[in-house]
């Protein structure tokens, strides 16, 4: 079902008071910047061998991000996995009778496939399904 690892994504309440930990101390290259309005984010890339570290900044306190960060504070936010084809894959997990929070895929950061299942579904961790666009 699932390729790889595809990032772990890490909840920040600032991307660069968070970049020098991981750019410069871990030596994590920078790759990749966007603001994902329909996500309310603004997220950062880093390499980590073939995978990512993904730094996500709210882009208000009624988001996702936000909404987590008052909660519970900086830290682990997701771990997300890439597959190859996501619509099977979010059928395969619905079989299963996993609790989806996105019933289809959206957008997301690189112009990839992105959905979520619930952390109710998965032991407490919310888990992010990618299916990467063409070229990454």
């Amino acid at each position: 079902m699932f390729v790889r690892v595809d990032h772990i994504g890490v909840a920040v309440e600032d991307l660069d008071a968070a970049l020098p930990l991981y750019r410069d101390a871990y030596a994590m290259p920078l790759v990749h910047r966007e603001v994902v309005e329909a996500q309310g984010v603004e997220a950062v890339l880093l390499d980590v061998g073939e995978n990512h570290v993904e730094l996500l900044a709210p882009l208000g306190p009624d988001t996702p991000v936000g909404r987590f960060l008052a909660a519970r504070g900086p830290g682990m936010h997701h771990v997300a996995y890439q597959v190859t084809d996501i619509e099977r894959t979010l059928d395969a997990l619905r079989e299963q009778g996993m609790r989806l929070i996105d019933e289809t895929p959206r957008i997301g950061i690189r112009g990839s496939r992105v959905a979520f299942v619930h952390p109710k579904s998965t032991g407490g961790v919310l888990t992010e399904i990618v299916q990467p666009a063409e070229g990454h």
